[in-house]
């Protein structure tokens, strides 16, 4: 059970508790609240695609000043930045003689986004008095409203309005103050020297301005009270989505209590939550702040850019149209409230209007997913801890003496010598590199754990380097900070530091961490950081990292830091021969998922832990970070066995797949489960091998458009008519594929209930079992035991292998088969994307990316090129096709094939090798569908290359 004690709630947090507390005041007095912030008329200025102008907040008799800038990017993305003059130019002082920054902390950019930035100079603004009216986006057919006092912004598409800022007037921005000290009298009219005055009575809660203890654990504070606070409404959208990490639905649950509904808010501060509930708002290990709002034919969203705690209220509000307030027209209104402890107001406004454009603007901005070595997207076999070398290489040949494929085993902390990272526990681990060739034999890899605290222990050169070049994040008094961690005493490596990152890379060579060899790979873990004797199980916010920012300004940035310093210390280290590095990492933020993938911490092996996974991990898909799993098995404790098999089921459909287990459970290696369980297993394990480039296919497209690698029903149907589709969250798609899986996840089922969104005919992936169409169908489909609920959905062409190997590096020049399953029109197409699967060379043109299509009108089935044309094949993309000039299709399935061709025999198929053009016969074979089953059409062999064109003729 988790320990609610170590973490707060909304009321134990100080900012949180003041800012929720503001709303209330503000929306109890309705249209007699008056805002205490205005954009001032005379100071606004609209040139070169910004609005510019200063928000006045009066405070008593004080006027404060915060300049704001609205900024319109090509992407047609708005970003609105707010900041406070006064801390900017660092006319503050700090207290406690702290060395902190004065600023609002304004380098989350820095480390989140990547591009995306272009200004769009060619908006039409026109500044009126207490209005600022833009034009902008494609064609100027986007509108920006900016209402100057009180002041907020409309975002309208299309004549109506989808976005505003601060429609409900909750901005907030808590101004610097001097702490009034006070002198107290003794007893007697005597002054007692150095304390305070009594204050003049204030309706402000002033307790956790200065201070604010828990756990035993007191932050000192120094620039007092710095939140910043921010409504954001979607008007007529009743589903919003995103703001990982959290369980619960992916359509998120409203906060403000309620039947069904959540009484805290959603929480965005990276924890090491040990034994995490289910549903629930509460933290986790990661933090990307990025919403997504959908409707019929509608998708818009917002990034609020703060690296610091963060908290979102959501509410929905439903309005009538019908004069009588039957409901009749009405539509339901999302009002979320945003609020950080600190940092700059700094948000983008995206305005779709589809899923797809709402992801491709955003991974634009904060980067596209990793493309990864192909045995990353493979399964991976891990737990704490394998023991031994010797116990590696055991678990490595009963992997290969029961069949079952693998291709990465893992390394848990118990392999060092004294949880001393960058080193080998001579005496279980005496021969690192003789484990590693036989891994390497059959094109296997291994995964270290390398976590950021490092064990504080004489004669241990690493820590000695980290205090002597001191790269260590400082305590409060800027001495090196001390804590506990697995190793005892610690300390962290600042990896917001330069010279810190450019050592961190030094660490991981080869001549460096002896033992290791080009085929071990990282995991970084506990870097939110977890800190076992720190409150909330973490840093102090009070702690300094580099240029003297507080770890308050930039907590949930740093786990990227750390696994971008592990991401080039890789690349780095093979600089000579450049390849892809794989990192593993626990906490996030946006921009991680440019360095590797994620999984969802130290799940249970319950039942309900398993359900969850499957929004948990469509939610990270969405939010622009989609290589992502769950523990397969769950981390504590022991999974039953079916359990175990259904996991292993929904495990084939993450996109990182890997099994893992806590030290004190049971070893539970797929050969281990018996039988049935493990032909069931092994047999869930060879449909992912098998699904490789299918799976390959859309992590390349994930890496060029953002697309999420799963996809949940909303955002593949986003013109549905069932809303209520918008909200299932326990289906999904394998990217554009038209495999739609829904994978067993209750115990003792033998069936599952699946939703058909569109009117396309769907297939049994396995029986070709045919399944109707039409808006808000429902099937109940057979899952027995060794039974994965999947469908093909009519008009697409799956490409897979079908030979089982020992490991996805020798499947490399494995032939091919196509599954053309056919749609109601009769046409089908899919594409295929081959690399090296471990190089960059495909960024030199060494790839093969094809579309297949069936054309009904025609009868063919045809191959084409989408790689990118050049002048000249480069020598590296000559040698790459000339390496697969040999890798053929070996077969092709026609699902729903016409009856016209029952009788036929053969098809012609004509090839351009590049060189001539050969035509040719192949075999046809027809099969008849039974029990519902659909027709079937078999060519064997036709002989041609996946790297060419070609033709196939069935008439």
């Amino acid at each position: 059970m988790v320990k609610h004690e170590n973490f707060k709630t909304c009321d134990q947090s100080g900012f949180c508790k003041r800012n929720r507390a503001f709303a209330d005041t503000v929306l109890s007095k309705g249209s007699s609240w008056i805002s205490p912030y205005q954009f001032e008329d005379r100071r606004v200025k609209a040139k070169n695609g910004q609005v510019t102008g200063m928000i006045v907040k009066t405070h008593e008799d004080t006027r404060i000043n915060l300049p704001i800038t609205v900024t319109f990017l090509q992407s047609g993305s708005v970003r609105v930045t707010v900041d406070e003059e006064k801390r900017k130019k660092g006319e503050i002082e700090l207290r406690h003689s702290s060395q902190a920054r004065k600023e609002r902390y304004d380098e989350a950019q820095k480390w989140a986004v990547v591009g995306g930035l272009e200004v769009d100079t060619e908006i039409v603004a026109s500044v009126e008095k207490d209005t600022t009216i833009v034009k902008y986006g494609p064609d100027q057919k986007y509108l920006a409203i900016i209402r100057h006092s009180p002041f907020s912004i409309d975002f309208k598409r299309d004549g109506e309005t989808h976005v505003k800022l601060n429609g409900q007037g909750l901005f907030n921005m808590e101004h610097w103050r001097p702490k009034v000290e006070r002198e107290v009298k003794e007893a007697g009219g005597e002054d007692k020297e150095q304390e305070q005055e009594p204050e003049p009575p204030t309706s402000e809660d002033e307790s956790t301005w200065w201070d604010e203890s828990f756990g035993g654990s007191t932050d000192s504070k120094p620039r007092g009270p710095e939140s910043v606070g921010l409504d954001i409404t979607f008007p007529g959208y009743e589903h919003v989505y995103g703001i990982p990490e959290h369980t619960g639905p992916l359509s998120l649950r409203e906060t403000r209590g309620g039947s069904g509904n959540f009484d805290q808010p959603y929480r965005l501060y990276n924890s090491d939550v040990f034994e995490y509930e289910m549903d629930s708002p509460m933290t986790l290990y990661g933090a990307i702040p990025f919403m997504q709002a959908h409707k019929k034919n509608s998708t818009v969203g917002v990034f609020w850019l703060n690296a610091a705690e963060t908290w979102v209220d959501i509410v929905k509000t439903k309005t009538s149209s019908n004069p009588l307030g039957l409901g009749i027209g009405g539509k339901t209104n999302t009002q979320t409230h945003w609020f950080s402890e600190n940092g700059l107001l700094d948000v983008f406004v995206f305005l779709g209007p589809t899923p797809k454009k709402i992801i491709n603007t955003y991974s634009e901005l904060t980067g596209y997913t990793q493309l990864p070595q192909q045995f990353a997207i493979a399964y991976h076999q891990c737990r704490w801890n394998y023991v031994t070398d010797e116990d590696v290489k055991d678990v490595d040949r009963k992997f290969d003496r029961h069949n079952i494929p693998y291709d990465v085993i893992w390394l848990d902390i118990e392999y060092t010598d004294g949880k001393k990272y960058f080193t080998w526990d001579a005496h279980t681990f005496p021969d690192p590199l003789g484990m590693l060739k036989q891994l390497d034999d059959h094109g296997r890899k291994l995964v270290a754990i390398i976590d950021p605290h490092i064990k504080n222990e004489g004669g241990y050169p690493v820590v000695d380097e980290l205090k002597s070049k001191s790269l260590a994040v400082k305590s409060k008094d800027n001495n090196i900070y001390e804590g506990w961690c697995w190793p005892g005493s610690s300390h962290w490596i600042d990896c917001f530091n330069p010279a810190a990152i450019k050592w961190w890379t030094g660490l991981f060579a080869y001549k460096s961490f002896t033992g290791t060899a080009s085929n071990v790979f990282i995991w970084n873990d506990m870097n939110e950081p977890s800190v076992f004797n720190g409150p909330e199980t973490t840093m102090p916010k009070d702690n300094l990292h580099f240029e003297n920012w507080e770890h308050r300004d930039v907590h949930n940035i740093n786990g990227l830091t750390f696994v971008n310093a592990t991401y080039h210390a890789l690349l780095n280290r093979d600089a000579a021969s450049p390849r892809r590095p794989f990192v593993l990492t626990r906490s996030f933020y946006s921009g991680s998922q440019r360095m590797g993938a994620m999984w969802t911490g130290d799940n249970q092996a319950n039942w309900d832990h398993l359900a969850a996974s499957l929004p948990m991990i469509l939610a990270n898909g969405i939010a622009g970070f989609p290589f992502a799993g769950a523990d397969v098995g769950g981390f504590f404790g022991n999974p039953s066995k079916e359990l175990l098999a259904r996991w292993y089921q929904a495990g084939a459909f993450y996109p990182f797949f890997r099994g893992h287990a806590h030290i004190d459970t049971r070893r539970r290696e797929p050969y281990l489960a018996g039988e049935p369980y493990t032909s069931i297993i092994a047999q869930a394990l060879r449909l992912r091998y098998q699904l490789l480039p299918a799976w390959y296919t859309a992590f390349h497209q994930a890496s060029v458009s953002g697309d999420p690698i799963v996809q949940p029903m909303y955002y593949a149907h986003p013109a549905s008519d069932d809303a209520a589709s918008f909200g299932i969250d326990d289906q999904f798609y394998l990217g554009d594929t038209g495999l739609l899986v829904k994978p067993v996840v209750t115990e003792g089922s033998s069936s599952v209930d699946i939703y058909i969104p569109d009117s396309e005919t769907y297939f049994d992936y396995f029986t070709y079992k045919m399944y109707a169409g039409g808006a808000g169908r429902r099937h109940t489909i057979s899952a027995p035991l060794d039974k994965i609920p999947l469908l093909m959905q009519g008009g697409h062409i799956i490409p897979r292998k079908e030979r089982p190997r020992r490991s996805s590096a020798l499947m490399k020049h494995d032939p091919y088969t196509l599954v053309v399953v056919l749609g109601q029109d009769g046409n089908a197409s899919g594409t295929l994307y081959i690399d090296d699967g471990e190089s960059y060379e495909y960024e030199s043109g060494a790839l093969i990316h094809r579309r297949f299509t069936f054309n009904l009108a025609s009868n063919m089935l045809a191959s084409a090129n989408l790689s990118p044309e050049t002048p000249a094949a480069g020598k590296l993309k000559t040698a790459y096709l000339h390496s697969m000039k040999d890798v053929r299709v070996e077969k092709i399935v026609i699902v729903h094939a016409p009856t016209t061709w029952k009788s036929k025999k053969t098809v012609a198929v004509s090839e351009e090798d590049g060189t001539a053009q050969g035509s040719r016969q192949a075999a046809l074979s027809w099969h008849t569908g039974h029990d519902g089953g659909a027709n079937w059409a078999v060519v064997r062999d036709p002989r041609v290359a996946i790297g060419n064109d070609w033709n196939i003729g069935f008439e």
